[in-house]
């Protein structure tokens, strides 16, 4: 039997790129898709992922790619990692454009992408006899929203949304769910007085690596009996 087939956006770096290598790892064919080259795409390359270069803010090329993605075969996984993170501004006119973009690539994308390879994910249902299945990349933001960036927790309530509607929508052949990190990796940008306040408002007060998301994902991957599932993996982080 041909190697189950993964689609992971986002996947040119951190969170994404380490989900690919273990989708590698556990014997997946993996499309890579991503916005900006980067070396992690070459190594995903040289494991035998195939890359492909998408902007996700931009309907119109994700209407395109899946045309190609739909001609691939049957459907396993499609992960929607891709995300941007930007604050509000206190411009209106600048807040409704950013507020378009970052719906568009939280929320929309990941959309157009469940609907569209809708009838491959439920053929591989069909095919294998074991439900297909997505993951939703969101944020333990969709409860418990930062007043600084409201329009992107609303994006990402969106996509905690659509989780819902599509598990419905595709069960019994597909399984909808998502993953809610919390303070998984900081980005070198993050002061040390950023840091430490994130931590003081973490139960577990540590970082949680990406391994800590990864490890949940492989975990719906293995337990075929749940879908709709909205699960934190935030140190405890949505209770401080």
């Amino acid at each position: 039997m041909a190697a189950p087939l993964a689609v992971v956006t986002g996947a040119g770096r951190r969170l994404g790129f380490e989900v690919c290598e273990a989708l590698l790892d556990r014997g997946y064919q993996v499309v890579a898709l991503y916005r900006t080259a980067t070396p992690e795409l070459e190594t995903l390359a040289s494991r035998g992922a195939t890359t492909l270069s998408i902007d996700l803010a931009r309907a119109d090329q994700v209407e395109a790619l899946l045309t190609q993605l739909q001609a691939l075969g049957p459907l396993a996984l499609l992960v929607n990692n891709a995300s941007e993170f930007t604050p509000d501004t206190s411009s209106t006119a600048e807040l409704a454009v950013a507020a378009a973009r970052l719906m568009q690539i939280n929320a929309i994308a990941p959309l157009q992408l469940m609907a569209g390879l809708a009838d491959s994910l439920r053929h591989y249902g069909e095919q294998s006899g074991r439900p297909a299945l997505i993951v939703n990349i969101t944020d333990i933001f969709v409860e418990k929203p930062n007043p600084r960036f409201a329009a992107y927790c609303a994006s990402k309530a969106a996509l905690s949304n659509l989780t819902l509607s599509y598990a419905r929508q595709l069960a019994p052949h597909v399984r909808v769910n998502a993953l809610m990190p919390g303070p998984v990796k900081f980005l070198p940008s993050h002061t040390e007085a950023q840091i430490k306040q994130v931590l003081s408002e973490t139960l577990l007060a540590r970082e949680g690596g990406f391994q800590s998301v990864v490890m949940q994902l492989l975990a719906l991957v293995d337990n075929d009996y749940m879908t709709g599932a909205l699960i934190p993996v935030d140190g405890g982080r949505r209770l401080a």
